[in-house]
């Protein structure tokens, strides 16, 4: 079998497991909900309302019937695209994800190309002068940006940047002062789009004013991960018997690394975006709380504190589906550019 069929296989059986996966994960967030101390209703209604009120309000939320036929309502409205409807404020789910989606994905894109940024080039220069001040000034940058607490750094963050300096605002996404632009929900795409057609430069400003320190802390976070990941596989990759192979006909240093042994040194790495993809999730929670920042963590974080199961498990849903779609993406497109793989 030739290896472009072998890769269809590939492909085609990580597809099909991806339903399995984002079942048994919703399925296990159902049961989770229902077994987690505490009632919805208390939440709505509180704790002193009437038994009367609470048996109606029960009812006309469906959580009066068994847990089965709870299960298969959601399974089946699940299978149709209906996510249900928040219990809090009794709008759609799908339109509550819908209003916060876009802030996280603005957050978390632009966190996660600053960290690859930022990463690979303390990652390359520590290499580049192996054994010197910058090698021990990456390994320590790689070891303590993976292991700072993410609410301290966000907290220090503003208090220097914010307080101290006053460069840039403490929390928020967008200027009171102003209109938030309309269109896709992604504010730096559509200040952009105001300001080419419209002049309207000073909603960009804004909106990458709000961006910067939330995220630029969540950036510096996940950017050890990548330095790490870079450093620790170019070392492997100079020690290997091809670079050993090309140093022996007289190549540069510089032309070994760049053109021999980085290459395959950015192979793991790729994996490593995927896995840094899920650790978005944790860690974009605490910085857009501190930052107050409107994204869909934060309205997780909400909606777990009032119980409002459908909202929870639409969100979670959602967010599992986007990071098996990034992972079976880059699972794929490693086993192309990587032939040494077998599938």
């Amino acid at each position: 079998m030739s290896r472009a069929n072998r890769l269809l296989r590939y492909v085609g059986a990580r597809l099909a497991l991806a339903p399995v996966m984002l079942w048994l994960l919703a399925s296990l967030v159902f049961l989770l909900l229902r077994l987690a101390p505490g009632d919805p209703i208390d939440a709505l209604l509180g704790t002193r309302a009437p038994e009367a009120a609470r048996a109606a309000l029960r009812a006309q939320l469906g959580l009066d019937q068994p847990l089965l036929q709870q299960y298969g309502h959601f399974l089946v409205g699940l299978l149709q695209g209906d996510l249900g409807t928040s219990l809090t404020n009794q709008q759609p789910v799908r339109a509550v994800i819908g209003q916060t989606l876009p802030a996280s994905l603005e957050l978390g894109v632009v966190a996660l190309l600053l960290a690859a940024a930022v990463g690979l080039a303390v990652g390359f220069s520590g290499i580049a002068r192996a054994e010197s001040r910058w090698d021990l000034g990456a390994r320590l940058y790689g070891i303590g940006t993976y292991a700072l607490p993410s609410f301290w750094l966000a907290m220090m963050a503003q208090l220097v940047f914010a307080v101290w300096l006053g460069w840039l605002p403490v929390g928020g996404r967008f200027p009171p002062t102003l209109l938030p632009p309309s269109g896709t929900g992604f504010y730096l795409l559509d200040s952009l789009g105001d300001g080419l057609l419209h002049g309207q430069w000073q909603n960009l400003l804004g909106s990458l004013r709000h961006l910067l320190l939330p995220a630029g802390t969540l950036a510096v976070l996940l950017s050890g991960i990548f330095a790490n990941a870079l450093r620790l596989n170019l070392r492997r990759a100079m020690d290997s018997d091809y670079v050993e192979a090309a140093r022996s006909r007289g190549l540069s240093e510089r032309r070994l690394i760049l053109r021999h042994a980085l290459p395959n040194a950015l192979l793991p790495v790729l994996t490593i975006t995927g896995i840094t993809v899920a650790s978005l999730i944790g860690g974009a929670l605490l910085i857009e709380v501190t930052f107050s920042w409107p994204g869909v963590a934060a309205r997780l974080q909400e909606a777990i504190a009032q119980r409002d199961y459908p909202l929870v498990q639409g969100i979670v849903v959602v967010v599992a589906a986007l990071v098996v779609m990034v992972t079976v993406a880059v699972d794929v497109l490693l086993a192309w550019l990587d032939p040494r793989l077998e599938f």
